[in-house]
């Protein structure tokens, strides 16, 4: 009996199968060894594609921190905020013409893309030409007022000619794409830095993209023009919260650059002296955006119902985690931005939603609401490859529905859902960025101006994301544009009426924890818009 039981115990051991894997988890990245001398190790939550800085659908740390440190701009921003010309690639960039509004560009001879390329005109061509007629882009209307580009001296010369007088012009051509590889690749602008960068013009270049391993590695750019950088490398290497914090204790990251929650920043600041810990905004405000047409949403009312049948407070809560963000109560200017202040918050009032309902025709049967019926049924749209959109989401359909309102959620790639977005394919509901720029102006008119037509009446421009279109507010968008009119006074216009007409509901401003070893010379790490990736060309490690 005694040796029956132990072969019993015996089998019973072997037959042993490990536990199933939890779902829903990152796979943990492989202990990375310390960085080596030269080389400086940057931890970030996520190094997903794509990386084009032009497109909402790729707004990401990991896309800028990519273009910050790998493609070339006319304008930087400054740590003040303003716009400083990059005289790594400028030679001088003004006005020199009234009537047709011109501006000359002067590029430096030197200045040429990685496989010897010379950054030239058809760079800007390439660039004006897929802001303007591709839907999704991050500046599209500065772009739609140029009517012309002329090259002079082999392209290092380039004349833009405006539509109008136009002062935000210092926010166009930034992070400029090689467009002798990108113009005839497969995919089109659709495809444009899916994966990777098929040239470079900065102080480094890509030397690897490993996604299985969540890392990038760039090296410094041998064929850089300018002032080489210090480092000999830098490593974005994809982390959870506790393997990050992990990493910056033993020394095998010098630098912390990620979306955290109230337990990560804790994490964070527990490693005490031998870690500076601060925050610094995304150029990104997480916003909800309603697309006023279809057979419920075309109505004002109903619009106005929804966004009031949200906890926007517990929206907000879900969506942070607690982590570092900043609320956003302003439709045009982000709470980092100079100026900003609080414009209006839709309620969460239950009483005047349902009043509303009421109106619009809906009755509350049996916890739904429905109308000669049928119910009130929307679709929300949030991408499934990026975060926090799809938290904000799923806390969204879930008070939605505990309120009487079926909610059918999809998730497709963000590239995906940006580009059927204001169209009828589209989802009603959708969270999205709303961009960030240090030309405000442009932004309002990007984000809720009205689609523009060509010189052939019959091709229209593709609008912004929600489909919106208010005829009565484009002429004080328009004069903002061309700063006939004060920001601040087109604000004071604009912005009420897009409150009453729900269609675009602010929530936060992100931001990254960053967290920098002591041993890590570096800029300034909040400069705003493209912290703290504009001062990667000086970054040193001290040797203990």
């Amino acid at each position: 009996m005694a040796v029956a039981v132990v072969a019993a115990l015996m089998l019973a051991a072997c037959s042993v199968t490990p536990p199933p894997p939890i779902v829903g988890t990152v796979p943990p990245v492989p202990s990375a060894p310390a960085a080596k001398p030269g080389e400086i190790v940057v931890g970030v939550d996520s190094i997903a594609g794509g990386y084009n800085p032009h497109v909402l659908a790729d707004q990401s740390t990991i896309t800028t921190a990519l273009s910050t440190m790998l493609l070339p701009s006319v304008f930087r921003t400054a740590p003040d905020g303003s716009p400083q010309l990059d005289r790594t690639l400028m030679v001088s960039a003004d006005v020199t013409n009234t009537a047709p509004y011109t501006v000359t560009y002067r590029l430096r001879g030197d200045a040429a893309w990685s496989d010897g390329a010379p950054i030239a005109a058809e760079d800007f061509l390439y660039l004006r030409e897929q802001m303007r007629d591709e839907p999704g882009g991050v500046d599209s209307a500065g772009y739609r007022q140029i009517t012309d580009i002329k090259a002079e001296e082999s392209g290092k010369v380039v004349q833009v000619t405006f539509a109008a007088s136009y002062p935000g012009w210092r926010s166009l051509f930034s992070s400029l794409l090689p467009a002798h590889l990108l113009k005839d690749a497969p995919g089109g602008w659709e495809q444009v830095l899916e994966s990777s960068f098929p040239a470079t013009a900065g102080p480094f270049s890509i030397k690897q993209v490993d996604a299985a391993r969540g890392e990038i590695v760039l090296e410094r750019n041998e064929r850089y023009w300018e002032q080489p950088a210090v480092a000999d490398r830098v490593i974005l290497r994809r982390a959870d919260q506790a393997g990050l914090t992990d990493a910056l204790r033993t020394g095998h990251d010098q630098l912390v650059v990620a979306r955290t929650d109230a337990g990560g920043v804790a994490m964070l600041q527990a490693l005490g002296e031998r870690v500076t810990v601060k925050s610094a905004p995304r150029p990104t405000v997480i916003s909800l955006f309603l697309k006023p047409s279809g057979t419920d949403l075309a109505d004002e009312r109903v619009r106005t119902a929804l966004v009031n049948l949200l906890d926007r407070d517990e929206v907000i809560k879900v969506g942070t985690g607690g982590g570092p963000s900043l609320r956003a109560d302003a439709l045009v200017l982000a709470p980092s931005q100079a100026g900003y202040a609080p414009t209006g918050a839709p309620l969460h009032d239950q009483a005047a939603a349902q009043s509303l309902l009421t109106q619009a025709g809906y009755s509350l049967t049996s916890g739904i609401w429905t109308r000669e019926g049928r119910p009130l049924a929307v679709t929300l749209g949030a991408p499934v490859d990026k975060e926090p959109y799809l938290l904000v989401a799923k806390e969204v359909q879930r008070q939605l529905v505990a309120a009487g309102v079926q909610v059918k959620l999809i998730t497709p790639a963000a590239d995906q859902l940006m580009r059927v977005s204001g169209t009828d394919a589209g989802p009603d509901i959708l969270i999205a960025p709303r961009p960030v720029g240090d030309n405000p102006a442009a932004v309002m008119a990007s984000v809720y101006g009205c689609p523009t037509s060509t010189n052939d009446a019959s091709t229209v421009l593709p609008g912004n994301v929600m489909g919106f279109c208010d005829r009565s507010l484009q002429p004080t968008i328009d004069a903002a544009l061309n700063a006939s009119m004060p920001l601040t006074e087109a604000i004071e216009k604009v912005e009420p009426r897009l409150w009453r007409q729900a269609v675009a509901v602010p929530l936060f401003q992100s931001a990254d924890s960053v967290a920098a070893r002591a041993e890590l010379t570096t800029g300034d790490l909040t400069a705003p818009l493209n912290a703290p990736f504009a001062s990667a060309v000086s970054w040193q490690r001290k040797q203990n």
